[in-house]
C-alpha cells in the first residue's frame, strides 16, 4: 500500500472532485500512481517502477492540456493566477528533473571508470572518484529533497470561485500531478542519497553476499551494495580476483538500473517542456 502522507491527501483535495470527461485518463494514472508504495529505503526497480507511473501520468496531462476544449476553456478563464502558481513549479520541476539527470549520468560515468580500472586492475584512482562523487552526489540529492519538501509547504491560490467544471477538474488534476511528482522525486532521491535505508556494516554485507554469491538483501539499496563492495577491495586478500569478480557483477547490475533510471527520467523532462509550453500559449491568449 501507499504510505501517501496525510498531508499530500489533503493537498490532493483542496479542490473539489468535479470530475470531467477530458480528465478521466489523467485521473486514472494518478490512482493508480497513488497505489505504488513510496518507501524511504527504495531499491531502483521500485524507483523505476514510479518513474514510468509518473512518465504516464505526465503524458496523460499532455493529451489533457492539448485537447482543443481545454485550450479554449482555460484561455477564457479570467482568473489565471494558478496558471502562475502552476508555471512556477513547472520551472522548478524541471530544474529539479534536470540536475537529478546529470547526477544520474555522472553516475554512471563513475561506474565505467572503475568498471574499466578494475579491468586493467590499476582500480585505486578511479575508486577514489567513485568516493568522492558520491559524497557530492549525496550532497546534491539532500539538498534536492528540501527544496522538494519546500514546494509540498506552499500555500495554493485559492480558486474556487472558477465556474468552469473543466477549468477547475484541470486545474485540481494540475495539482495531484504535482504533489505525486513530488513524492516520486523525493524517493528517487532518497535512492540516491541513501539518506534513510538502515545502516549496514559493509564488512558484514560483503561478506554475506559474496560468501553465499547471490544477494538475499532485496530491500538493500543497490548503491550502497556498490558503495560496500568497493570498500572491500582495499583488503582484498587471498580471496582478490573472487572479490573482483564480486564487485564487477555488482557494478553491471547498477549500470543496468541506472540506464532504465535515466530513460525514466528523460521521458518525464520532454513531458514537462511540452505541458509548460501549452501553459505558457494559454497565459499569451490573455
Amino acid at each position: 500500500m501507499s504510505t501517501f502522507s496525510s498531508k499530500s491527501n489533503k493537498r490532493s483535495i483542496s479542490l473539489p472532485s468535479r470530475s470531467h470527461p477530458a480528465t478521466q485518463n489523467i485521473e486514472e494514472e494518478i490512482n493508480k500512481l497513488k497505489t505504488w508504495e513510496f518507501s524511504a529505503s527504495p531499491t531502483a526497480e521500485a524507483v523505476y517502477s514510479g518513474l514510468i507511473g509518473l512518465g504516464e501520468v505526465h503524458k496523460c496531462m499532455v493529451d489533457l492540456l492539448n485537447l482543443p476544449l481545454t485550450l479554449q476553456s482555460l484561455s477564457q478563464c479570467q482568473n489565471k493566477k494558478w496558471v502562475d502558481e502552476i508555471l512556477d513549479k513547472s520551472v522548478r520541476f524541471l530544474d529539479i528533473c534536470s540536475t537529478t539527470r546529470e547526477i544520474v549520468s555522472q553516475f554512471k560515468e563513475n561506474v565505467k571508470d572503475v568498471q574499466s580500472s578494475l579491468r586493467r586492475r590499476k582500480e585505486d584512482l578511479s575508486i577514489n572518484n567513485y568516493t568522492t562523487f558520491r559524497k557530492k552526489m549525496k550532497k546534491e540529492a539532500k539538498s534536492l529533497i528540501t527544496a522538494l519538501k519546500r514546494m509540498d509547504h506552499e500555500e495554493v491560490v485559492d480558486v474556487m470561485e472558477v465556474d468552469d467544471q473543466l477549468v477547475s477538474a484541470v486545474i485540481r488534476v494540475l495539482r495531484e500531478v504535482a504533489t505525486m511528482g513530488i513524492l516520486v522525486y523525493q524517493m528517487l532521491l532518497n535512492y540516491l542519497s541513501a539518506s534513510n535505508s538502515k545502516p549496514i556494516s559493509k564488512w558484514s554485507l560483503v561478506s554475506r553476499l559474496v560468501n553465499k554469491g547471490v544477494d538475499q538483501g532485496n530491500t538493500v539499496n543497490e548503491i550502497e551494495s556498490v558503495d560496500a563492495a568497493l570498500s572491500s577491495l582495499s583488503k582484498c586478500g587471498p580471496n582478490e580476483m573472487e572479490k573482483i569478480q564480486f564487485v564487477q557483477s555488482k557494478l553491471e547490475r547498477v549500470e543496468a538500473h541506472f540506464e532504465c533510471i535515466e530513460k525514466g527520467l528523460d521521458n518525464i523532462f520532454r513531458c514537462l517542456i511540452r505541458s509548460r509550453s501549452t501553459l505558457l500559449n494559454v497565459v499569451s491568449c490573455q
